[in-house]
């Protein structure tokens, strides 16, 4: 995969404010290719830094949670997001109220 793209996805990744998700998406579109979601998500499986760049902030386009998240499963990634304020329901967040805006 392309350490470059990777490199894209985790400086966006940093960016996300506490208390706001971005889609896997978003991520995409931000590096530059819309279309890329999938290897964004592969990005952050592999994140060398999973504290300081905050992959648990990144969900999927209808707000769910990842099954996969890779640091301690679905979960963590809620609780992570419940430290920073963000409202975790049946695995899901609310786009409308949670989502960074870009």
């Amino acid at each position: 995969m392309d350490q470059n793209f990777f490199n894209k996805v985790f400086a966006t990744v940093k960016q996300i404010p506490i208390g706001k998700v971005a889609t896997y998406g978003d991520i995409a579109r931000l590096c530059g290719n819309k279309n890329m979601a999938r290897q964004v998500g592969w990005a952050l499986h592999s994140n060398p830094e999973p504290i300081i760049t905050p992959c648990h902030r990144v969900v999927f386009s209808n707000g769910n949670l990842a099954k996969g998240f890779a640091f301690g499963g679905i979960s963590v990634q809620a609780d992570l997001l419940r430290h920073e304020g963000v409202e975790v329901i049946n695995n899901a967040v609310d786009l409308k109220k949670y989502r960074w805006e870009i």
